[in-house]
């Protein structure tokens, strides 16, 4: 995978120009890991001659450092693995330059000015092509809680995606359903994981038969091993389960470095990099004109036709779904 993304970052090389070099330095605190975002970093560094002091981390813990350090924060960019993390720091940053905002596709803007969506994702069922039939998919991800499917789901508590859907469904179902859905999955004896692709792996091997996911990591499987017996599909128009989200930067307030902090925002939506988004990651690109990865098809090559009427600002309350997590044992 690091050599598939590599070769991305390169054709990225050859196509990127047009940014004037100079020697200055932006740190960057990255809910993103190095392999998908250091790519990105080192080109950019080529093309400007802006050098990136990337300090990596999980988007909670950076998210947490970033309130911690307040005014003194050393952080000109904060990139995050979702939505809710910039929602819950949007004090922190300076509005973002506006011809930007108005990039993205509708479905991925946000409204707030204080953070841009950089590509997108969306939540997905995948299931074993070996065990599971056509007629058999649960139209609703409610359904994972029947009878029929005790003992043959997986999901991840501690990852951030499932807790921004989780939030989505406390936003558009209310508290007591979201909680009787997630304790639906525990009654049911759905498993746990520790990320998504432990869930995609637990499907290929024979552990699980359906887990919950982001829709690029069964990208990722397929780019090694195109026979990986597993699928994956939405459930019906506007579930909940189809949750589109983004991940996505903020500049913080408090840089010196607000003009080259918007020129490394700017390069994350140039169409080179939204190509290396969707090509060598499989995430969405949030601008017009990227060509789709050829592995989401069928519906999962239109995420807006079945996504629920979710707004991207509506998911920042993740304090309240991991307390909804802790009570129930999870976190």
């Amino acid at each position: 995978m690091r050599k598939t993304i590599f070769a991305g970052a390169l054709s990225i090389a050859t196509i990127i120009s047009g940014f004037a070099a100079k020697a200055q330095e932006l740190t960057v605190y990255s809910g993103r890991g190095e392999s998908f975002a250091g790519p990105v970093f080192r080109i950019f560094e080529e093309q400007t001659g802006i050098k990136v002091k990337a300090r990596y981390g999980s988007t909670a813990e950076l998210s947490a450092l970033l309130k911690e350090e307040g005014a003194k924060s050393p952080a000109d960019v904060f990139l995050a693995q979702d939505a809710g993390a910039l929602i819950e720091n949007r004090t922190l940053f300076a509005d973002a330059p506006k011809v930007l905002s108005e990039t993205a596709l509708p479905e991925f803007r946000s409204n707030d000015p204080k953070w841009l969506a950089t590509s997108g994702r969306a939540r997905t069922l995948v299931y074993s092509k070996e065990r599971v039939k056509a007629d058999q998919l649960p139209k609703s991800v409610f359904d994972l809680t029947k009878p029929e499917w005790k003992g043959k789901v997986g999901y991840s508590p501690k990852n951030a995606s499932f807790q921004a859907f989780l939030t989505a469904l406390r936003v558009q179902e209310g508290e007591e359903k979201a909680k009787a859905f997630v304790k639906g999955l525990v009654d049911n004896g759905a498993k746990t994981y520790a990320n998504n692709v432990a869930i995609v792996q637990a499907v290929a091997d024979g552990e699980i038969d359906a887990g919950l996911v982001n829709s690029y990591y069964l990208t990722r499987f397929v780019a090694r091993d195109a026979k990986v017996p597993v699928a994956q599909t939405f459930f019906d128009k506007g579930d909940i389960g189809n949750l589109l989200f983004v991940s996505g930067a903020g500049i913080v307030e408090t840089s010196k470095n607000k003009e080259n902090a918007a020129k490394l925002l700017e390069f994350f939506l140039s169409p080179a990099v939204q190509q290396h988004f969707a090509s060598a990651v499989g995430e969405y690109p949030v601008i017009k004109g990227v060509i789709p990865n050829p592995t989401l098809t069928g519906s999962l090559a239109s995420p807006k036709d079945y996504a629920p009427n979710v707004p991207l600002e509506k998911l920042g309350d993740v304090s309240a779904t991991k307390k909804l997590l802790t009570e129930l044992g999870l976190l």
